[in-house]
């Protein structure tokens, strides 16, 4: 779950718990163009500005990430508390409809762990997809309310139950102590009462558990789970509800819900061989992969080597790894190639010695900016549409250039509806020329971006002057 700096005082509170999110073993390719031959993996970075938000990186190897929308988020919350945690990845068994489920929960915004334990959203927050690159809406479901005295809903993971034909969605919720609780739904809108799942003996607590279905029975187990309840402990069984043996935990590796947490099962595409990722969040590293040949043996499983793996720029926290095709491998980079160039500096196309900055928080176009850092920009999804793109400065993470009465600023996202619509724009072929680019505004499509006096304003466009003041050529 991330608990970050509060992990003592939880360990403590809750007997060393912690809660994962399980992942649904995907429907078996049904042709050889449903073969999976990469891995999409959802994740926070942490309780930064826009850290608590899902970001995606892919792999081709299982081993070796890459960051997709040039590190920044693919996908913000409008709704709950306006920030995500812990994302699960589920698969319909048919293969053709996709949920991304969070936890609703943002420290960022000064909150503080014993509030988020003991008063925080019961619900959790849901996207749905039927590409991976197109999501819904986000959207609340409040699957713990009426659990009496729950003060959360953390680290959801779903999983598919073939028997009943519906998915078993599982989460941490802390009372007196935190368990792990379960509701059964078809659509990821209607949920059965929730019901307790996991409770450990005594004032012990546990989170972050996840299932995956074992193909072939390794060690005589369908199903797998590794949770966080003080070790992390790996169990087995043969049903998704019931009859789980122990198997053992982490510690002869060194590894106890002292250092890690929020485990990730997965298993490699093309090998009878299976990762179980831990987050490293006492020492604030993010992800450590393990390898195994048999996830119910855990003599069999082994730390791999720093040369093994690379997780690419961004820290990589609490997660869920999904794999997809080849197809959906390209369409996810072909989705966020617009974003993928890191910073940018926007030149202006009619004074080319000048560049887009922001100067005591005004926005404007100046020549020999210092410090250089005042003139570059992320590119990310926009923040009232993704099918838009919003643009963040470098050296204020959440900070947005913003239009209000047609004049711009630099300006701390602050969540409204107004903001994001703000903050939004299309990205188009340039009005002065069509190798360059112009901003048209989300929430007033009729302007666009442009300097007047070297500020900048938000315009409608109707002479040769205000296309070329409308014009910004990309620069890295």
């Amino acid at each position: 779950m991330s608990y970050q700096p509060r992990r003592r005082e939880l360990l403590a509170a809750i007997g060393g718990a912690v809660v994962t999110a399980a992942v649904g073993l995907p429907a078996r390719p049904a042709a050889a163009a449903d073969v999976y031959t990469a891995y999409l993996m959802a994740h926070f970075t942490g309780e930064s500005a826009t850290g608590e938000q899902m970001y995606f990186a892919t792999s081709t190897d299982g081993l070796h990430w890459t960051d997709l929308n040039g590190s920044q988020p693919v996908l913000l919350s409008s709704v709950g508390e306006k920030g995500v945690r812990d994302p699960a990845l589920v698969r319909s068994p048919a293969g053709d409809r996709f949920y991304l489920i969070a936890t609703d929960l943002r420290i960022a915004s000064g909150k503080g762990w014993d509030v988020a334990q003991h008063s925080g959203s019961t619900a959790l927050v849901v996207w749905e997809s039927t590409d991976l690159t197109t999501w819904s809406a986000p959207r609340l479901v409040n699957v713990a309310g009426a659990i009496p005295g729950a003060g959360c809903a953390w680290a959801p993971e779903a999983i598919y139950d073939p028997a009943a034909g519906n998915y078993v969605v599982y989460w941490a919720t802390i009372t007196d102590k935190a368990r792990i609780h379960y509701s059964r739904t078809t659509d990821f809108r209607t949920f059965t009462s929730p019901q307790i799942y996991i409770d450990r003996p005594g004032t012990q607590g546990i989170i972050d558990t996840q299932i995956l279905e074992i193909a072939g029975n390794a060690g005589g187990y369908r199903y797998v789970r590794a949770s966080g309840d003080g070790q992390i402990t790996i169990e087995g069984s043969n049903q998704i509800i019931g009859g789980w043996t122990r198997l053992g935990d982490l510690s002869g590796l060194g590894l106890t819900g002292a250092q890690v947490e929020g485990p990730i099962l997965h298993k490699f595409n093309d090998r009878n061989e299976w990762g179980l990722w831990v987050d490293q969040y006492a020492s604030g590293r993010g992800y450590l992969p393990l390898a195994t040949t048999n996830p119910a043996s855990l003599s069999a499983y082994r730390i791999r080597g720093a040369t093994e793996y690379a997780l690419g720029a961004s820290r990589k926290r609490h997660g869920t790894i999904l794999p997809i095709t080849q197809a959906q491998y390209t369409a996810l980079h072909g989705k966020w190639a617009t974003f993928t160039t890191g910073v940018n500096r926007l030149q202006s196309y009619n004074f080319t010695d000048r560049y887009v900055r922001h100067s005591n928080f005004d926005a404007r176009i100046d020549a020999g900016v210092s410090p250089l850092a005042d003139s570059q920009w992320r590119l990310v999804p926009g923040l009232a549409s993704t099918s838009g793109m919003s643009i963040e400065s470098t050296n204020f993470p959440g900070y947005y250039l913003r239009h209000s009465n047609f004049d711009f600023a630099l300006a701390p996202n602050d969540g409204s509806a107004a903001f994001a619509a703000d903050a939004t724009f299309t990205r188009v072929a340039g009005l002065a020329d069509s190798s360059a680019v112009s901003f048209r505004s989300f929430n007033h499509p009729t302007r666009y971006l442009r300097h007047y006096n070297y500020l900048l304003r938000l315009d409608e466009i109707t002479t040769a002057t205000g296309r070329a003041d409308a014009t910004f050529r990309l620069t890295s």
